[in-house]
Protein backbone atom coordinates (compact mmCIF):
# COMPACT_ATOMS: atom_id res chain seq x y z
CA UNK A 1 0.00 0.00 0.00
CA UNK A 2 3.09 2.48 0.76
CA UNK A 3 4.80 1.70 -2.44
CA UNK A 4 1.60 2.49 -4.28
CA UNK A 5 0.84 5.98 -2.46
CA UNK A 6 4.30 6.76 -3.00
CA UNK A 7 4.21 6.07 -6.82
CA UNK A 8 1.32 8.31 -7.10
CA UNK A 9 3.39 10.94 -5.10
CA UNK A 10 6.00 10.36 -7.61
CA UNK A 11 4.24 10.97 -10.26
CA UNK A 12 2.54 14.13 -8.89
CA UNK A 13 5.27 16.15 -7.94
CA UNK A 14 6.84 15.28 -10.57
CA UNK A 15 3.62 16.74 -12.54
CA UNK A 16 4.00 19.49 -9.98
CA UNK A 17 7.91 20.19 -11.10
CA UNK A 18 6.96 20.41 -14.61
CA UNK A 19 4.27 22.73 -14.57
CA UNK A 20 6.03 25.05 -12.30
CA UNK A 21 9.12 24.65 -15.12
CA UNK A 22 6.82 26.32 -17.27
CA UNK A 23 5.98 29.01 -15.13
CA UNK A 24 9.15 29.96 -14.31
CA UNK A 25 10.21 29.90 -18.17
CA UNK A 26 6.80 31.96 -19.78
CA UNK A 27 6.36 34.07 -16.27
CA UNK A 28 4.87 37.38 -17.32
CA UNK A 29 6.60 38.94 -14.69
CA UNK A 30 10.02 38.87 -12.74
CA UNK A 31 8.15 38.61 -9.58
CA UNK A 32 6.04 35.65 -11.16
CA UNK A 33 9.33 33.85 -12.30
CA UNK A 34 11.10 34.39 -8.54
CA UNK A 35 7.61 32.62 -6.70
CA UNK A 36 8.26 29.75 -9.56
CA UNK A 37 11.82 29.32 -8.88
CA UNK A 38 11.14 29.20 -4.81
CA UNK A 39 7.93 26.64 -5.81
CA UNK A 40 10.50 24.69 -7.83
CA UNK A 41 13.01 24.70 -4.98
CA UNK A 42 10.22 23.38 -2.81
CA UNK A 43 9.03 21.00 -5.20
CA UNK A 44 12.77 19.01 -5.53
CA UNK A 45 12.79 19.11 -1.62
CA UNK A 46 9.49 17.10 -1.82
CA UNK A 47 10.63 14.60 -4.61
CA UNK A 48 14.15 14.01 -2.80
CA UNK A 49 12.27 13.24 -0.10
CA UNK A 50 10.17 10.77 -1.76
CA UNK A 51 12.66 9.12 -3.54
CA UNK A 52 15.06 8.83 0.08
CA UNK A 53 11.43 6.80 1.86
CA UNK A 54 11.18 4.12 -1.61
CA UNK A 55 14.44 3.66 -1.59
CA UNK A 56 14.89 3.32 2.28
CA UNK A 57 17.56 5.53 2.15
CA UNK A 58 18.89 8.19 4.62
CA UNK A 59 21.40 10.15 2.18
CA UNK A 60 18.44 11.96 0.66
CA UNK A 61 17.09 13.10 3.60
CA UNK A 62 20.80 14.84 4.09
CA UNK A 63 20.67 16.23 0.27
CA UNK A 64 17.58 18.07 1.14
CA UNK A 65 18.96 20.28 3.68
CA UNK A 66 21.58 20.89 0.99
CA UNK A 67 18.93 21.85 -1.32
CA UNK A 68 16.80 23.89 1.05
CA UNK A 69 19.77 25.56 2.04
CA UNK A 70 20.48 26.67 -1.35
CA UNK A 71 17.35 27.35 -2.47
CA UNK A 72 16.55 30.06 0.39
CA UNK A 73 20.04 31.12 -0.50
CA UNK A 74 19.51 31.71 -4.48
CA UNK A 75 15.18 33.04 -3.62
CA UNK A 76 16.82 36.01 -1.09
CA UNK A 77 19.79 36.66 -3.68
CA UNK A 78 17.26 36.61 -6.97
CA UNK A 79 15.00 39.08 -5.23
CA UNK A 80 17.44 41.35 -4.14
CA UNK A 81 18.91 41.66 -7.48
CA UNK A 82 15.04 42.13 -8.70
CA UNK A 83 14.95 45.24 -5.75
CA UNK A 84 18.03 46.91 -6.09
CA UNK A 85 19.45 45.52 -8.94
CA UNK A 86 22.74 44.85 -7.03
CA UNK A 87 23.36 41.36 -4.79
CA UNK A 88 25.88 41.82 -2.24
CA UNK A 89 25.33 44.97 -0.98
Amino acid sequence: MLDAALVISLGLVSLSLLLVLVRLLRGPALSDRILALDTLYVNAIALVVLLGLWQADDVHFEATLIIAMLGFAGTVAVARYALRREVLR
